[in-house]
């Protein structure tokens, strides 16, 4: 198990495997969130196929040494990841998300930015950051930082929500400052030092219930606010349940397979830290 002691120097320990930074930090999350999601995670058919998707592509694409899902709220990839064989710490600075992520046997939990846990460089062995980057305005920086928090060759794992033009009011209750197509992100990841090994869209089958609910409500002023989504994460029974469990094990065995997905409204990516070597490399390749 990694030191924590030796690789951030404004936490403490309150508790076994659990630390605390003493400053806190505004981060651009509904801070009921947590406690609504930990309501619905475990019974979610999102959260599941996002989780199985996530599993199959670090299956095929390991970290070496332990993972940190950094804003990894209640602890519920940690969890699956851990659960796979894949160690996972969770950096998260909401209290709530922290506790309950520590509840689930999550070890370690640090409750605390990147900033106010204050990281040392290139001492993180391998990052995820799940549907967290929308939620930067600077979400170049974001990365950057990450990139210099990295150990050379670690890998980063990322979701993030798909297009712009998918936009509602649930984005903003959400928090979110961003949308991302695919060459979007791929080219904010290699600018931030990052080679993308793997990427893909996830949630096909969602795009149209996205748009028809949520997208073109929002636009004509028919959906003002977004409302507890509760329900639409509850499996459907009878037909559509079925339906709906065929096209997640579809897109399942088509992440597990490396291969990819030309749209959909998530997209989930893998990319290695580079370090000088490949810098050079990549410049002698381009000259």
């Amino acid at each position: 198990m990694l030191d924590i002691t030796g690789i951030a120097d404004a936490i403490v320990e309150g508790a076994p495997g659990y630390w605390v930074s003493p400053v806190t930090e505004t981060v651009s999350y509904d801070t009921g969130g947590h406690h609504r999601l930990r309501a619905v995670e475990d019974s979610s058919f999102w959260f599941g196929h996002r989780c199985a998707c996530i599993c199959a592509a670090v299956r095929r694409l390991p970290p070496q040494g332990l993972l940190f899902d950094i804003g990894g709220g209640n602890g519920h990839v940690a969890r699956a990841l851990t659960d796979a064989g894949f160690p996972t710490g969770v950096v998260e600075p909401g209290a709530t998300g922290a506790d309950n992520a520590y509840d689930r046997g999550i070890r370690p939990v640090i409750r605390a930015t990147t900033r106010t846990a204050r990281f040392r460089p290139g001492v993180l062995p391998a990052v995820g950051t799940f549907d967290v980057i929308e939620h930067v305005e600077a979400d170049g920086d974001f990365l950057a930082e990450i990139h210099r928090l990295m150990a050379v060759g670690g890998r980063l794992y990322l979701t993030v929500p798909a297009y712009r033009w998918l936009w509602s009011v649930d984005d903003v209750r959400a928090g979110h400052h961003h949308r991302y197509t695919m060459r979007r992100l791929r080219s904010m990841v290699g600018a931030a030092g990052f080679e993308v090994e793997y990427a893909t869209y996830l949630f096909r089958f969602l795009m149209l219930p996205v748009l028809a609910l949520r997208t073109i409500p929002s636009r004509l002023g028919l959906r003002r606010t977004a409302t507890d989504a509760t329900g639409d994460h509850r499996m459907p029974g009878g037909v559509a349940g079925r339906v709906l469990g065929w096209l997640m094990r579809r897109e399942y065995a088509i992440v597990a397979g490396g291969r990819r997905m030309r749209f959909g409204s998530s997209i989930l990516l893998v990319a290695r830290r580079m370090g000088p070597a490949d810098d050079q490399s990549m410049r002698s390749r381009t000259t």
